[in-house]
């Protein structure tokens, strides 16, 4: 089968670009801030990349950019590049939905279309700023959007379709209607993201893309590029149960979990590093442990970045996913930042760690049921 290998990470945070977010992680700091962006309504612990709401297509664009460059195919340096070759799949949970409820309440510009705005901008953006003429796709799976946009992008060449995919997720959900949406749910965090901690309050809405340059491994060694890693096996499945409470039997969560290790390859006791979904409300991080401490050894290494990123939502797996392959190439592994007192046993990654991680498993979860995880190697 085709190894498909990362050559290029582009992410944006509210910690900043790639670089510096991974550094601020490391460090175990924070984004999260309180904030009233809008005035009717209150103040609430967010991560914003800026001051004001991030418009969604700024993301797009810079998390392209500095992935484009890092893959080292920027101003022509890949003279076989074969744009016809080269696929889209990015994908949002939220897409436009700012800019839309800004249109409906007579603050949108008045050129703005609706087709400007479908769920597929994001993507339709990267195929035009690269020119890609490849199978364009644009998945839309809640928070496992991230997951399933990088999972599908290796099956595009792993299936011959494409030798390379611009692959990840991007999301700007601080709306008027999402904050309102999460607040009636009683969702969101009142001071701020403690993921799997005892005195956790919720969740933390935060700003984020991710993309990723995914390569044909033979390709990518033959120009001399330098993989972050591989991108392995993927899971997906359903709980058919409930709109946003997960299945208490963990049961579907599972069968994606082993599909993952199944498709890698892998044992469970020889994965490193874990990187949970971990939204710090109640029910997410006790059945995800639940579902850890079932399948894993407890020497397994985990942790989620939500306490300093926010939840990206649709982004936030794509983020996982690049913070797994900054793992595997720094031999570092992030902390759960805000875990003071965990409320559940296993090995809880508590400040940046320099430790061997040659293989780690993206875990993600989605309202409507959506169970996703991921695999990704770290390469020879």
């Amino acid at each position: 089968m085709q190894r498909v290998v990362v050559t290029g990470i582009g992410l944006v945070s509210a910690l900043g670009d790639r670089r510096a977010t991974w550094a601020a992680l490391l460090a175990g700091r924070s984004a999260i801030r309180l904030q009233k962006p809008f005035a009717a309504l209150p103040p609430r612990p967010l991560a914003m990349v800026g001051d004001r709401p991030a418009p969604l297509m700024r993301l797009v664009d810079q998390a392209l950019a500095e992935a484009w460059q890092d893959a080292g195919l920027a101003d022509g340096a890949d003279p076989t590049l074969d744009r016809d070759r080269l696929g889209v799949c990015v994908g949002s949970s939220r897409s436009s939905q700012g800019a839309i409820e800004q249109i409906a309440l007579g603050q949108g510009p008045l050129d703005a279309t609706w087709v400007d705005r479908l769920p597929n901008s994001p993507a339709v953006r990267v195929a035009r700023q690269l020119g890609a003429s490849g199978p364009l796709l644009a998945p839309m799976t809640a928070c496992t959007t991230g997951i399933s946009a990088i999972a599908r992008g290796a099956d595009l060449i792993r299936e011959g379709c494409c030798d390379r995919v611009i692959a990840g997720a991007v999301e700007s959900p601080i709306t008027p209607l999402t904050l309102a949406g999460f607040g009636q749910m009683g969702a969101l965090a009142q001071t701020g993201a403690y993921p799997f901690d005892r005195a956790r309050e919720g969740l933390v809405l935060g700003e984020g893309a991710a993309i990723l340059v995914l390569e044909r491994g033979d390709l990518a060694r033959s120009r001399g590029a330098r993989p972050y890693g591989e991108v392995r096996g993927a899971g997906f499945s359903t709980d058919a149960l409930h709109l946003s409470a997960p299945d208490p039997t963990g049961r579907a969560a599972r069968a994606a979990v082993q599909q993952a290790l199944d498709r890698s390859g892998w044992d469970a006791a020889t994965v490193d590093y874990i990187h949970a979904h971990g939204t710090a409300t109640a029910l997410n991080d006790r059945q995800e442990a639940a579902l850890i401490a079932t399948l894993f050894p407890p020497t397994v290494a985990v942790s989620s970045t939500k306490g300093a990123t926010g939840h990206t939502l649709g982004a936030s797996g794509a983020l996982g996913v690049a913070f797994c392959l900054l793992a595997l190439r720094s031999q570092q592994l992030p902390p759960c930042v805000g875990l003071r007192d965990p409320e559940f046993a296993g090995h809880w990654v508590r400040s940046g760690m320099a430790t061997g991680v040659d293989r780690a498993l993206c875990l993600g979860f989605g309202f409507g049921g959506q169970n996703a995880a991921i695999g990704l190697a770290r390469s020879g």
